[in-house]
């Protein structure tokens, strides 16, 4: 395999896999070193995974900052250490009476917006060098400073109230950095019981859909039908993002030797914005300035069509 394989492939991660799992297996199919995935999914949680290939590692970035999309189950009435269905029991009460959908309703509004969340023990997060879960191993618990996230909507999927441990199923999208098994443990908090995630799958990161995405079995086949070209989407999908300007023929050396462009002042200081050329060639990601009153554009990742990297910022 030719080792300018380069692209986005939306990879529907299996569970039982970590995410680092996923990304080893990637190597060994697709026989290239440059690889890399753009947020951690638990082992026991499937669904959308973006792969970076190639030259398409240098968008990770950009992929990790988009919305998140998620289909999550919270047990009410029982909490684990991990706030997943993967820890011991911590506590446990059996909800009575029963739930009311009014009452679960305004608990799931009451989350829309921007929340703080205090980050799971059981997670990746480093606290003086050392990642939460190592800790969290060890039976150590320590402080965690609140974060601010963005629930954009949540939406009530099904309920399955009429039982001692009621089920809480839902649609989620959240900024990156939501914990949603800390969501679901807050939630059942606010219903007045402990919690935990019994179930989550990610249906979306970015623009990248659950219906868009490839399972290994598949990677493997059109690898071996030298048709792998067919499932990389290309690098500036995870861009769409942004605005977009062109630029002619004439400036597209410019553009890859990393100069700076003229642009019009509709852009505001500090925006990135895709650069192509006429014939829709994605060249660079820049970045606004303002100068002495004058916008220009200077280049912050430039793609050269070799897959040499000629300028970064």
């Amino acid at each position: 395999m030719s080792t300018a394989i380069k692209g986005i492939i939306p990879l529907m991660k299996p569970v039982g896999f970590t995410s680092h799992d996923c990304v080893n297996k990637l190597r060994k199919i697709l026989k290239t070193k440059r690889i890399g995935h753009t947020g951690t999914l638990d082992p026991s949680v499937s669904g959308v995974l973006p792969i970076c290939v190639g030259q398409a590692t240098r968008v990770v970035e950009y992929v990790q900052e988009l919305s998140k999309e998620y289909v999550g189950t919270v047990t009410i009435g029982k909490s684990t250490t991990t706030e997943d269905a993967d820890g011991e029991l911590v506590a446990c009460q059996e909800v009575f009476p029963p739930l009311q959908i009014t009452q679960i309703h305004q608990v799931l509004n009451n989350f829309t917006g921007k929340i703080m969340q205090t980050p799971p023990m059981f997670s990746a997060i480093k606290i003086n060098g050392v990642r939460l879960h190592e800790l969290a191993r060890k039976g150590m618990e320590v402080e965690r400073k609140p974060r601010e996230v963005e629930i954009y909507s949540i939406e009530l999927l099904k309920t399955m109230l009429d039982q001692p441990f009621p089920e809480i199923s839902f649609r989620v999208v959240c900024s990156k950095g939501t914990y949603v098994r800390t969501l679901c443990v807050d939630i059942g908090l606010a219903l007045g019981y402990p919690a935990h995630m019994s179930y989550l799958q990610r249906t979306a990161s970015g623009p990248f859909k659950l219906e868009d995405c490839y399972h290994f079995e598949e990677i493997e086949q059109a690898v071996r039908e030298d048709q792998i070209d067919l499932l990389l989407r290309p690098l500036d999908t995870a861009l769409v993002h942004y605005p977009k300007i062109e630029v002619p023929m004439e400036k597209k050396k410019d553009v890859w030797n990393g100069k700076r462009l003229k642009i019009p002042s509709e852009f505001a200081e500090g925006q990135l914005i895709r650069v192509y050329s006429v014939e829709q060639q994605f060249l660079a990601l820049y970045k606004v300035v303002r100068d002495e009153g004058e916008f220009f554009a200077k280049p912050e990742k430039v793609f050269h069509e070799e897959g040499e990297m000629k300028h970064e910022h």
